[in-house]
């Protein structure tokens, strides 16, 4: 049985469509509407529609935008690929599976009893009738196995990658910058975005859930040079930084967050790149950009385009020389908030909401606008009532998880932090937007603080040996524990 806010939304998506279309339409809006799920790899929210950075350039990005909801206040439910887009599949917290550090697309369901239970985000859909299809990264790796009913493929790692290193050469990261590879054509994401562009041209005789995996901004900031001119490095503005920042935050929140194989921002400084990292940022957002534009086109040049719920996410933040690193892996704002864009079928209005939302949120929520009976085990708020309204009253927060015991909640205005030691930070901002001011330590929060432990997760589950993550000796330490008692 469809759900009261699944009706008010199908009302509004019956509505617009029958003004736009007429009564020729409504056999095609009897149907389930098809969803077009576009995952964005370490996309940050530097994109036009977020006011995220001065120097973006997004237009496709921002034209989706233009008809849909973003979600401003947007968050990871881990600040890592693996246990961030395992969560966002499964529709279960990384504290309930214990998936805290990567892992392999078919070990998911063998974490924990829990995870074991789970039903990927497209089997649902799948169980409901759906004809399933991805390309490109959709899990950590591609796809879980039989997790879709057809997949277009991946290319492994994130390449192509120059002969020599362009700017960096660190063993253990893929991080490097500049202008590589000559063509687009050369790039994973144009073969991807071109798969997805065919299966929009295809006829379906029943609604489809289609993921497109695209991997650029991820390491390496390689991408053909017509990218890099559309950003001129005189042009580009830097992100605030402060080199005392980490004065006032706990010994715990350093040593999670440490990744010594990746440059620091005062490396940065020192060596007159910053800017240029931030411009290869910059170019491959643009890049991505545009050939998601092509997907966009497509759809909307298809039968599809009256019925069919498209939502972008980028799957965590990432600091661009903030808090003195070029990484994601902390609980701080700038890693954990990222882009969520949802356009629902006919569409027209530009909305945004600040209220707070995870993407663990995008399972309930989906399921609930395409009509289909609510998943019990889904740990995510259906967040339709924002898409409805976008200044509904929101009792919900934004959790990240980041190791056992180490959450950050975050609601409409404070971010607060606390650590399995116990210690905490808490950011006020409105008047700290970049949270340079840690305010745990002052006795007028207690309260506030109070309230906001009280959204903390109820269970922390053990980190299960299918999970690593060795980038870190703190992480390293827990993963190695984990694998010794398996």
């Amino acid at each position: 049985m469809i759900g009261r806010k699944a009706f008010l939304l199908g009302s509004i998506f019956v509505f617009a469509a029958a003004n736009a279309f007429g009564e020729s339409t409504s056999k095609e809006l009897n149907d389930h509407p098809n969803i077009l799920m576009l995952a964005v790899d370490d996309l940050n929210s530097w994109v036009g529609a977020m006011d995220g950075h001065p120097s973006t350039k997004t237009p496709n990005i921002d034209r989706l935008a233009s008809e849909a909801i973003t979600f401003t206040n947007a968050h990871a439910p881990a600040p890592l690929c693996g246990p961030s887009r395992a969560s966002i599949m499964t529709g279960l917290l990384p504290s309930t599976t214990g998936i805290y550090g990567h892992v392999k697309d078919n070990d998911i369901r063998s974490a924990n009893r829990k995870a074991a239970q789970s039903t990927f985000l497209s089997e649902y859909f799948a169980q409901h009738g759906y004809y399933t299809a991805a390309v490109g990264k959709i899990f950590h790796q591609s796809i879980a196995d039989g997790s879709f009913e057809v997949f277009g493929g991946r290319q492994a790692q994130f390449g192509p990658y120059s002969p020599e290193p362009i700017k960096w050469d660190r063993k253990g990261t893929s991080t490097d910058w500049g202008a590589y590879p000559e063509k687009d054509q050369m790039m994973p994401d144009y073969d991807s975005a071109k798969w997805l562009v065919e299966q929009l041209q295809r006829k379906h005789d029943k609604p489809f859930f289609i993921a497109g995996g695209f991997l650029r901004p991820h390491v390496p900031w390689t991408v053909p040079q017509k990218w890099f001119d559309m950003h001129p490095i005189d042009d580009i503005e830097l992100p605030p930084y402060l080199p005392s920042d980490l004065d006032d935050v706990p010994e715990i929140a350093k040593r999670i967050s440490t990744y010594d194989m990746m440059p620091t921002t005062d490396w940065a400084i020192e060596s007159g790149e910053w800017k240029n990292i931030v411009q290869a940022y910059l170019a491959s957002i643009s890049f991505v950009d545009h050939y998601i534009g092509q997907v966009l086109d497509a759809l909307e040049s298809s039968e599809y385009a009256g019925n069919t719920i498209v939502v972008l996410w980028g799957d965590h933040g990432y600091d661009v020389g903030e808090k003195n690193r070029f990484a994601k892996m902390a609980l701080w704002e700038t890693s954990t908030k990222t882009t969520l864009i949802i356009k629902s079928p006919n569409s027209s209005s530009k909305l945004t909401s600040n209220r707070p939302v995870s993407l663990v949120d995008l399972y309930p929520t989906l399921v609930e606008m395409a009509g289909l009976p609510e998943n019990p085990f889904n740990e995510g708020h259906d967040i339709t009532p924002l898409i409805i309204n976008p200044n509904a009253e929101w009792e919900h927060v934004a959790l990240t998880t980041f190791g056992p015991n180490n959450h950050a909640v975050k609601n409409d205005r404070y971010r607060y932090i606390r650590y399995e030691d116990g210690s905490e930070e808490l950011y006020d901002h409105s008047t700290d937007p970049n949270e340079w001011n840690n305010l745990a330590s002052n006795p007028f929060y207690f309260d506030l603080k109070n309230e906001l432990k009280a959204k903390l997760p109820k269970e922390n589950a053990e980190w299960s040996p299918v999970s690593q993550y060795k980038s870190n000796e703190y992480f390293k330490a827990l993963t190695e524990k984990a694998t010794a008692s398996e």
